[in-house]
């Protein structure tokens, strides 16, 4: 019997994202969190959301990523919610929460790709965003 999944909003879109970042070596760490918390406290793009709403759209992150084509799902879900003018945001908040803890695995490093191919990130501009997430990132 399939079940029915709310309908995302742009920015619980952009959590999606994040949370899917954050899961996809299985293994979430605190570091992740905390950026993804201080993304929704402190991004412009998230300035009228209720951080209440991370835990149900997590909730549905990790529902479909245990589901046999629960990545193509949460890809269907994230496009329709999230106007193009915002791909590149979603990118670059998946690259700051991927570099969080300060190592990329090799699961985070695939899923990152697939967001670029997902949102069509010119090479040069991801390459920018990817530089400037591991600049915010590096530790003396």
């Amino acid at each position: 019997m399939p079940h029915t999944l709310p309908a995302f909003s742009a920015q619980d879109a952009l959590v999606a994202i994040m949370v899917t970042v954050s899961v996809s070596d299985e293994a979430i760490r605190t570091s992740e969190l905390v950026a993804i918390e201080r993304q929704v406290n402190h991004a412009p793009v998230f300035a009228d959301y209720e951080m209440d709403a991370v835990r149900e759209v997590a909730q549905t992150v990790y529902r479909l990523m245990g589901e046999e084509d629960g990545l193509d799902t949460l890809f269907a879900m994230v496009r329709e919610a999230l106007p193009e003018r915002l791909f590149e945001t979603a990118y670059a908040l998946a690259c700051d929460v991927a570099a969080a803890d300060g190592r990329l695995g090799q699961a985070e490093l695939r899923l990152l790709e697939e967001v670029r191919d997902e949102f069509d990130i010119d090479r040069l501009h991801a390459a920018a965003i990817e530089r400037g997430a591991r600049a915010r990132h590096m530790v003396l």
